[in-house]
């Protein structure tokens, strides 16, 4: 899937605008990507398939 066609991106509420520190996220059929906006346009995004991202989630929230 080229992340041409992933939709939907919105901001980690972890974000910091003022340290231009963004992180977004957005979907497509089956998967997610995610990119830096402090990158250059046309910024690079990493897309993993929907199960790993929410195995990384799970991770990240295990034990809260």
């Amino acid at each position: 899937m080229s992340p041409r066609t992933l939709t939907g991106w919105r901001k980690s509420s972890h974000s910091h605008f003022e340290e231009n520190a963004c992180v977004e996220i957005g979907g497509g059929p089956g998967v997610v990507g995610v990119r830096d906006t402090k990158q250059a346009v046309p910024r690079p995004v990493l897309v993993y398939s929907a199960a790993a991202f929410a195995a990384f989630l799970r991770h990240l929230t295990a034990g809260r």
